[in-house]
This record gives structure tokens, C-alpha cells and sequence, in this order.
């Protein structure tokens, strides 16, 4: 059994995607973020640096449980638990642990800029706002010139493909228009359209506020997470 700390968010979002797809048997334990859940000591225990998801397998690969964070070691982690979403073979495995890495070093903590700049900055900077919208953009070019000639970024679906897709749900808000990058867009509603997907971007989802108050942005974005543990 899988035991799922998480919340409606991107990084959170390509568990829940993996895990639909594998049909692992799984417990999703909301971590409330916006309150803090984050920071308790029973959640450091096991992912210290106190971001969501983080995983207990309760069945490790020695037979006994094992505590993994940081989204990308968890999608390596469960694609060769269940032998799926990963090639064996090592062309195939490189190319789709490359475009994970694309994720996890680019696409998340640049659009997660842009998110920031424009839509949760107290004050509104011109120069972040310009820089990160143009480096989204810049982002999503790379991507669409990879998918001009593939269905998926590593050929076949991958985690490198459910990795990514969370983060490009919020486009809009990214300063990006979607009809500029076709390749990407028809990648995406393809995602968009599997059963498996449909499922795990609604985990969690009806907990999640639509709005953040002034406590959310402070767990988010202030002091609180700066501080001595």
C-alpha cells in the first residue's frame, strides 16, 4: 500500500497522475499547505525538506516500508516498482529520465516564478514579471519543437509526460497562449483526455481553496517557512 502525502498542486498532481495509471493501491493524506501541515514534525520525519508529495510505500523493495520525497525520485520510484511509465531499455530510459529532469529543473521552479510574479508578488516588479513570462515562453518553445515529430516527450508515455502536464494546466496565468505552441497543445489535451488523468487532477481537489487568504500566502510565501527547525 501506498501511503500518499499531498496536496491539489502541481508536484502533487504527478503522483496522483502515476499512481491512477499503475492502478497501485494507494491512501492519499491531505497536507494542508496553506496551513502549515507542512511544517509539523511528524511530516519532516519523512520529508524534510517540508514540500509535498512524499510517499510511504508500506511495501519496499526489501519487503519493508520505505519513505521517498521529492516528486521526481517518487515517479522513478513507482515506475520500477510496477515496471511501467519507464523504458528498460537504456536509450529509452535516458531519454525519459532527461525530460524528467526538464521538469524538475525548469519547467516547475520557472513556471512556478511566473506564478509567483504575476499573480501572488505584494508588489507588482516589472523585471521578474518580463524575465519569468519570457523564460515560460521560452519553455514551452522548447517543448513544442520536441513534439513536432512525436506524440510524447520521450517518444512513448512516460513520467517524463506526467511530470509536465501538471504544470502547463495553468497556462493562462502563465502569460502564455496556447495556440502559439500546437505541438504542445495537442500534447496536452491528448494527456488531458486519459480516464487515469481525469481522476487524479480531482484528488484532493475539493479541499483545496480557490482563493488565498492571508494566512495561506504567509504558510506560502513569509517568514513561517524561513524558520529554525
Amino acid at each position: 500500500m501506498i501511503e500518499l502525502y499531498s496536496w491539489a498542486t502541481p508536484n502533487g498532481h504527478k503522483i496522483h497522475i502515476m499512481l491512477e495509471e499503475t492502478g497501485l493501491p494507494y491512501t492519499v493524506h491531505g497536507v494542508d499547505i496553506g496551513r502549515g501541515d507542512q511544517f509539523k514534525p511528524e511530516f519532516l520525519a519523512f520529508s524534510p525538506n517540508n514540500k509535498i508529495p512524499a510517499i510511504i510505500d508500506t511495501d519496499g523493495p526489501d519487503g519493508k516500508p520505505i519513505s521517498i520525497f521529492e516528486s521526481g525520485a517518487i515517479l522513478i520510484y513507482l515506475a520500477e516498482k510496477t515496471g511501467k511509465f519507464l523504458s528498460k531499455a537504456p536509450r529509452g530510459r535516458y531519454e525519459t529520465l532527461e525530460w524528467l529532469m526538464f521538469q524538475m529543473g525548469s519547467i516547475g521552479p520557472m513556471l512556478g516564478q511566473v506564478h509567483h510574479f504575476r499573480g501572488y508578488a505584494p508588489e507588482k516588479i516589472p523585471y521578474a514579471i518580463d524575465r519569468y513570462t519570457n523564460e515560460a515562453k521560452r519553455l514551452y518553445g522548447v517543448l513544442d519543437r520536441r513534439l513536432a515529430d512525436r506524440p510524447f516527450v520521450a517518444g512513448d508515455y512516460s513520467i517524463a509526460d506526467m511530470a509536465i502536464f501538471p504544470w502547463l494546466r495553468s497556462w493562462e496565468r502563465q502569460g502564455v497562449q496556447f495556440p502559439d505552441y500546437p505541438n504542445t497543445k495537442r500534447w496536452f489535451d491528448q494527456i488531458a483526455a486519459r480516464p487515469a488523468v481525469i481522476k487524479a487532477v480531482t484528488v484532493l481537489s475539493d479541499v483545496q481553496r480557490a482563493e488565498m487568504d492571508a494566512q495561506t500566502k504567509e504558510m506560502l510565501f513569509g517568514a513561517t517557512q524561513y524558520k529554525k527547525r
